[in-house]
């Protein structure tokens, strides 16, 4: 751990490097963060409630889950089981993620989970496969932007959204689905990267067609985290297997 600690960078560089990685975010989420402001206010929220809603809490999927079952007849664990099959990834997200921050405070985990949302995962575990240290002030460097923004442009969605044209019709709600295609593609070095993804989004394509939205994701996550399980294991310098050609048996 002390080693860790020696080679981070200075606190500012560190701040800066995990902010330029925030900005691509800021960009992709923009038109998702205004449309929920936009249907929140349809929907009967105040501006600020809507504002209250992103920053309490900041999910983009799990506020929209929100806001078509409030307004319905259902019973309150209903709603909330619904939302936690939406989020149930971030549960292998902070998974993974824990064992990249052991050496930071209590306190400083509350806060990063906090935060932790899907390009927060992927960048995070990018920068922990190539033996980088992850700090607290690279990890608030990158939150911080992508939190503040999704706040602000939720609060624009809410008062402007009367304005705000069609995204569907100028095709602004497609950037975020390219931003996570990119991210699913930055793994695609890891061992058995496509089976895993093809039976991922095979089982959600098929959820969302004979079950629906919003169980297709906690679907799809399954049905490749099972797979993945059953598949053997591989060393990542050589095929699956009990012995590698370049690193002899595996532990």
């Amino acid at each position: 751990m002390s080693a860790e600690i020696l080679f981070e960078p200075s606190p500012r560089r560190a701040f800066w490097s995990g902010f330029r990685l925030g900005v691509p975010v800021v960009v992709a989420s923009a038109p998702f963060a205004i449309l929920f402001g936009a249907i929140a206010a349809q929907n009967g929220l105040s501006v600020g409630e809507a504002v209250l809603m992103s920053a309490t809490i900041y999910g983009g999927a799990s506020q929209m889950v929100g806001l078509e079952l409030f307004g319905q007849k259902v019973a309150p664990w209903l709603v909330v089981f619904s939302i936690f099959a939406v989020n149930f990834r971030h549960i292998l997200y902070s998974a993974a993620v824990g064992r990249r921050i052991r050496h930071w405070p209590l306190w400083q985990k509350a806060v990063g989970f906090f935060f932790l949302v899907d390009p927060q995962y992927a960048e995070t575990e990018r920068k922990g496969e190539a033996g980088e240290p992850v700090g607290f002030v690279w990890y608030m460097g990158m939150a911080l932007p992508i939190y503040v923004f999704w706040i602000v442009e939720s609060g624009i969605g809410a008062a402007f959204g009367a304005l705000i044209p069609d995204t569907h019709a100028i095709g602004l709600d497609f950037l975020l689905p390219i931003y996570f295609l990119g991210l699913v593609m930055s793994f695609r070095a890891r061992p058995l990267w496509l089976p895993v993804v093809l039976a991922s989004s095979a089982a959600s394509i098929l959820a969302y067609a004979f079950v629906g939205s919003p169980w297709h994701v906690s679907i799809g996550a399954a049905a490749g985290i099972l797979l993945a399980a059953a598949m053997p294991l591989a060393d990542a310098n050589g095929p699956a297997g009990p012995e590698s050609d370049n690193t002899g048996p595996l532990p």
